[in-house]
């Protein structure tokens, strides 16, 4: 259900509109004036802000300039007034206001504009493809939703980074359709020409790749680029190996910087962390490996993926892409089994069982075995194209049990849905 916060200091207009727009199947939200609207902008996003220009405490120009400058005028903002000029609609127009409505509004006028506004906030495209490329399991889908929330807020995204595990997947994913993405190889561009990046990025995205490698006059430009960003309609993506707090305490950060990075901080899973994305992810890594290299592909068998879910990954996806890259130039046309893939990773034969279970020992007996299921099974529904009746026979389970134990895992298919019980 879509949500407009109606902000205005006559209770009579208050409630008229609240009326109103519940009865067309909108949820509404009240603010009696500036403060309390910019409490309630605090507390949730809404989809939509019906904002009255004179107000006591401080008028809707003024609050809607204030949003835009702190990059949070994410939605679309009716401004409404009963002592309305030309000159006032054109400044809030021009301040990023989707309409302006004369006092008394007429119920038809009023719906209208409402749905207008709804409909440019459902027609904005907001990213560029999917992340599918790190997994598709629960963490990535986290990831996704922290992700969307954060522009969806207009906020700037600080990416607590892990070598290798796909900072630029993310980056890609945030930058809008069709539009440009800057990455900042040169810090000194921050010191020096902080507005001619916002302006070649004008309408995309500014990439600063790390955050504890810049020098304090770059930081004064970072920052001023994150204040001007909702001018030139940017999104700033910053990464750093290191918590900000740490940066912090080792005098390594500003304060200022800080306060502007702090609300949208998203770590990277590690990919050790997510064992069933695993399988699926070599699998297509793997695939992705032998079209490069114009080579008849192969697979791996249900022992290597075990292997692989098991391995600990220090260097996260680049490592299992460096890995695939090798296999496939290894001679061979059948199935890639366990011992080439131990070999190459470097697991002695006589701890490779082991690796899996060092990784689960700070677990609870139950979670590490259906940590151990879970990947198990993902391997195995892979393997046989997740086909439950033959992975049943495969894993010597009946086919109903099967059935329950994916559903207790939580466990789906690649791209698909699950596939029902009864059939």
């Amino acid at each position: 259900m879509s949500e407009i916060l109606v902000v205005d200091d006559e209770p009579g207009i208050r409630e008229l509109m609240r009326e109103i727009l519940e009865e067309e199947g909108y949820e509404v939200r009240m603010a009696e004036n500036g403060t309390a609207a910019r409490a309630a902008l605090d507390a949730k996003t809404p989809d939509l802000v019906l904002l009255d220009i004179w107000m006591p405490d401080v008028d809707g120009v003024t609050l809607l300039k204030e949003w835009k400058t702190q990059g949070r005028l994410t939605m679309p903002v009716v401004m409404m007034s009963g002592h309305g000029t030309v000159h006032t609609a054109v400044e809030a127009t021009r301040l990023g206001a989707f309409d302006y409505l004369e006092k008394p509004v007429s119920y038809k006028h009023l719906l209208e504009t409402v749905k207008k506004a709804m409909e440019s906030r459902r027609a904005r495209p907001t990213t560029t493809g999917t992340l599918d490329q790190l997994g598709q399991g629960e963490t990535i889908r986290r990831l996704t939703q922290r992700l969307n929330l954060a522009i969806g807020a207009g906020l700037p995204v600080v990416l607590q980074t892990h070598p290798g595990a796909g900072e630029e997947i993310i980056v890609r994913y945030l930058t809008p359709p069709n539009a440009a993405s800057i990455r900042v190889e040169q810090p000194a561009l921050l010191a020096d020409r902080p507005a001619d990046l916002l302006t070649e990025a004008k309408g995309g995205l500014i990439f600063v790749p790390d955050l504890s490698a810049l020098s304090s006059m770059q930081q004064k430009g970072l920052a001023l680029l994150i204040a001007r960003r909702s001018e030139f309609s940017v999104r700033v993506v910053v990464a750093s190996p290191l918590a900000l707090a740490q940066l912090l305490a080792q005098a390594r950060l500003s304060q200022e910087l800080h306060d502007q990075l702090i609300h949208a901080v998203v770590e990277l899973p590690t990919l050790h962390s997510r064992p069933e994305d695993i399988p699926a992810l070599a699998a297509q890594v793997l695939e992705d490996a032998f079209v490069r290299l114009l080579i008849p592909p192969r697979r791996f068998d249900d022992a290597a993926l075990v292997a692989l879910a098991g391995y600990p990954w220090p260097g996260n996806l680049a490592e299992l892409e460096a890995l695939a890259g090798r296999l496939a130039l290894e001679a061979g046309s059948g199935p890639i089994e366990a011992d080439t893939v131990e070999t190459l990773l470097g697991i002695e034969k006589e701890t490779a069982s082991q690796v899996g279970v060092d990784l689960m020992l700070h677990l609870p007996l139950k979670d590490a075995r259906d940590a151990f299921e879970k990947a198990y099974l993902i391997a195995l529904l892979g393997q046989c194209g997740w086909a439950m009746s033959k992975t049943a026979e495969r894993a010597g389970l009946d086919r109903t049990n099967l059935y329950r134990k994916v559903k207790q895992l939580g466990i789906e298919a690649p791209g698909r849905e699950k596939e029902p019980a009864g059939e």
